[in-house]
């Protein structure tokens, strides 16, 4: 085999190797292809979905905001119920300082 007939035979099996490469490519296409009417099922489906996304988008920053709510709510409770056992606490402290003096006054009279 010269040098002229191994660059016909190269060439042939590469021309050969494109054309099979090509007719596979064509019918897996001819096969995969997407109709009209799943494009516009395809369509509709991406939109719900858009529209579910947005959906859950609004429900996160919702709830995301009255967990915020719900949180300063719950400090502002946990102040109040701080001052509120301090007021106790002074009360019954001035409570017990009079029932101190009420018994050394009722002791001496």
């Amino acid at each position: 085999m010269n040098r002229t007939e191994f660059i016909a035979l190269t060439a042939v099996i590469l021309f050969v190797a494109f054309v099979l490469g090509w007719f596979a490519h064509w019918l897996i296409h001819r096969f995969v292809r997407v109709k009209g009417s799943e494009m516009g099922e395809l369509d509709k489906l991406a939109q719900q979905l858009h529209e579910a996304e947005e959906q859950r988008d609004q429900a996160v920053a919702y709830y995301q905001q009255r967990e915020q709510e719900l949180t300063n709510t719950l400090h502002q409770t946990e102040a109040e119920l701080s001052a509120a056992m301090d007021g106790l606490r002074d009360a019954r402290t001035e409570a017990e300082e009079l029932r101190s003096q009420i018994e050394k006054s009722g002791q001496t009279s």
